[in-house]
């Protein structure tokens, strides 16, 4: 499959750079893949539209504020993205404006000045190694100074802090508990305490995985293939609770509804042929046309950006075709697209 196949015009004004004003009242999409039929619905109609007895699986991974900001002794600003904890005092991070020979430099946070960054490492491709001066606990310190790591396509300045508070609220899941992503499973977004109540008035069940979302997941297809293209690794966990759900689901006939791309992933990555076990991995799964589907009957997504991964996936469940024609009828009717933009119930 040729990559460019994945492309599709956006007008700009249609990329979300808030979210709705209230998660539920987002515009749904709903589209049936028996007979290939489109209806325009609002998130809030998800209870309507499911079957009694279906099981949702949601992606519970938190989002951390990963970005922050970090001086130079001339007072220039480097812009960091944190990605994991190697050891101690030692994370790997995405750096901009780092500069040449970056390795030995010493750098002091913009919102901690008390606290040193020295660039232990240059990995490449952006990514270093700093060590942090005296020794930070990630969580810790990110809470007190750091920013969400929003998409490059949502646009913020870095002082607005009322926007910043905004984002720390509605760029996180309602039922967020996994600290470790760095973007959000953005399906899940649309969801609230009072849906999940009607969902569950409605006889259907949910259950939670967790996968880490990292900075991959925003990597487009660069390949001319997709067969040519790398795909990125995610820490995933099943707990024994949603392995048993899931199972119980598996043996009674009923639906799975993936929430998400996410828990898409991880669902696939499970074995076809053998019941669903407590488990902690990593998956690197790249689902695209043509796929035969293991366990997920059912998929809740965002609309997602050209040439991506995710977009690959989603033309997986429905078929190429269809995809386009869908995200064309999308775009007529001025659906948001994005993180913060509107939803698809594919079924």
């Amino acid at each position: 499959m040729q990559a460019d196949e994945l492309d599709f015009e956006l007008p700009s004004e249609l990329i979300a750079q808030t979210p709705a004003a209230h998660r539920a009242e987002s515009q749904l999409l709903h589209y049936v893949r028996s007979d290939r039929s489109v209806e325009h619905r609002r998130f809030s109609d998800l209870p309507s539209l499911l079957r009694r007895g279906d099981l949702l699986v949601l992606n519970d991974a938190q989002v951390i504020p990963a970005r922050f900001a970090l001086k130079k002794n001339t007072g220039g600003i480097v812009d960091a993205l944190y990605l994991a904890d190697e050891s101690e005092g030692r994370w790997r991070v995405m750096l901009r404006n780092a500069g040449p020979n970056a390795a030995g430099r010493v750098l002091h946070l913009a919102d901690a000045p008390d606290v040193k960054a020295v660039i232990v490492e240059d990995h490449g491709g952006g990514q270093y190694t700093i060590r942090l001066e005296p020794p930070q606990k990630p969580l810790d310190l990110l809470g007190r100074v750091g920013r969400m790591p929003l998409p490059p396509y949502i646009h913020r300045r870095r002082q607005h802090d009322a926007l910043d508070d905004m984002d720390r609220r509605r760029y996180q899941t309602v039922y967020a508990q996994s600290a470790g992503s760095v973007a959000a499973p953005t399906a899940g977004l649309h969801f609230t305490d009072e849906l999940f109540a009607a969902l569950e008035a409605a006889g259907i069940e949910r259950t939670f995985v967790t996968l880490h979302v990292g900075l991959g997941t925003f990597k487009p297809v660069t390949a001319p293939t997709l067969e040519a293209h790398e795909m990125h690794r995610e820490a995933y966990s099943i707990s024994a609770a949603a392995a048993d759900a899931l199972n119980r689901a598996k043996v009674a006939g009923r639906r799975i509804v993936a929430v998400g791309t996410t828990a898409a992933r991880v669902l696939e990555s499970q074995p076809a042929d053998a019941p669903f076990v407590a488990r902690r991995d990593e998956t690197g799964i790249f689902i695209y046309p043509p796929y035969r589907w293991r366990h997920a009957g059912a998929l809740i997504t965002n609309f997602h950006l050209p040439r991506s991964t995710l977009i690959a996936l989603v033309a997986a469940f429905m078929g190429l075709e269809e995809q386009r024609r869908t995200y064309r009828i999308a775009i007529d009717n001025r659906y948001r697209f994005f993180s913060y933009g509107d939803a698809m119930l594919i079924e």
